[in-house]
């Protein structure tokens, strides 16, 4: 019996590849003789490194960038066989490089993010997939391009400082210095994310308060990102203000596509594609996939859900392990997943559940699978 397991990581308890391990161990309480293909995977987010450089073989390498409040700090991404660079903007300009007391949309910058992009073309990468979850800036991704080459000025002609709120001041923007590498360079975002720059659903007013911003704060970044896109508009053409997914990372994603010409993809399905999930479906009777927790937002573009959908395609039962579940049971079974086991279910805590998640995932995983078989459309080995 051949038996694929794609799950993505249980944050704070365990990465995919620890998890995947876990669900191994339980398949082989049942099946000792099964053949388990493990994949990891990612939404996008945090772990779409370590995903695609376990998934593909590739390798992860370091260097020194600055944080969104431009301290120097040593960040990682990953290079693939094909010479496919891997960046988590999180990890140069992501939330979890600050203290709460820290964050402050007013000034942080995405200018890391631009450092790891100059250093995978250094490096020879010509195709860029770049995940643009977590960040910490709302500054429309003009540190990242600034850090490519591009300059921001004034009324006056005077460079602009480093931030979000800078851009209200905001007069031109010069693009002739960007690297000229980035011309041949194919660029991948990553994401599920499809707000605006600008508006009620815009970066400032949804994701700004996660980041530090106080209501004035969020009109005041708001107004910036307008003025942003209208100077942008009249350098390069592109509109941005409204594009889906221009909203995304404090307004990267107006970078990405509007000055970089990226395309944005689903970070599931990107990942999916990536790591050939569905090549290594043929001839699986079962798939298992898993994450921390899943609710009601689990189908907006999570991993599991997406791994789910390229199993039923390929006409193979999915189950999935998660850590939590707080949807219900039978909505989820309705949505495509033929059984669900949850950790949080075997034991009396949460904080029990997420202490012993590599125990209790081997019995999880190993409970899912007998109930898997003995339904009526999964053949007995």
């Amino acid at each position: 019996m051949k038996i694929v397991v794609a799950c993505d990581s249980f944050k704070g308890c365990l990465d995919s590849l620890a998890v995947a391990d876990g669900v191994e161990r339980g398949v082989r309480r049942v099946f000792p003789d099964a053949v388990v293909v493990k994949v990891p995977v990612a939404d996008g987010g945090e772990g779409t490194v370590a995903a695609l450089v376990a998934g593909r073989g590739g390798v992860t390498v370091s260097a020194r960038v600055r944080d969104p409040l431009l301290r120097e700090i040593t960040a990682v991404y990953g290079v693939l066989p094909d010479g496919t660079a891997v960046i988590e903007m999180a990890a140069a300009s992501g939330l979890p490089l600050l203290t709460v007391g820290e964050r402050n949309p007013l000034v942080t910058s995405s200018r890391g993010t631009g450092e790891l992009i100059l250093d995978a073309l250094g490096r020879g990468c010509r195709r860029l997939v770049v995940g643009i979850g977590g960040s910490a800036t709302n500054d429309g991704g003009a540190g990242m391009l600034r850090a490519l080459g591009a300059r921001f000025g004034d009324a006056d002609g005077a460079e602009l400082p480093e931030g979000g709120a800078a851009l209200g001041r905001l007069a031109t923007v010069d693009l002739s210095g960007l690297d000229r590498r980035l011309a041949e360079t194919e660029i991948l975002v990553a994401c599920d994310v499809t707000n605006p720059l600008c508006g009620e659903q815009g970066a400032s007013r949804v994701y700004g308060p996660q980041k530090g911003a106080t209501p004035l704060m969020v009109e005041a970044l708001d107004e910036a990102l307008r003025r942003y896109a209208l100077v942008l508009k009249q350098a390069t053409g592109a509109e941005v203000a409204e594009r889906a997914g221009a909203g995304a990372a404090g307004g990267l994603g107006a970078a990405l596509l509007g000055v970089l010409r990226a395309r944005l993809r689903s970070g599931v399905e990107l990942v999916i594609d990536e790591t050939g999930l569905r090549e290594k479906l043929a001839g699986a009777a079962l798939l298992v996939t898993g994450e921390g927790k899943m609710d009601g937002q689990s189908r907006c573009g999570k991993a599991a859900y997406g791994i789910m959908r390229a199993g039923r395609a390929a006409g193979v039962p999915v189950g999935a392990v998660v850590g939590m579940l707080d949807a219900g049971r039978g909505e989820i079974l309705r949505d495509g997943f033929a059984a669900v086991v949850s950790l949080r279910e075997l034991v009396a805590t949460t904080e029990e559940s997420m202490r012993r998640a590599d125990e209790l995932l081997e019995v999880a995983a190993a409970g899912l699978v007998r109930e898997l078989v003995f339904l009526p459309c999964i053949p007995l080995p």
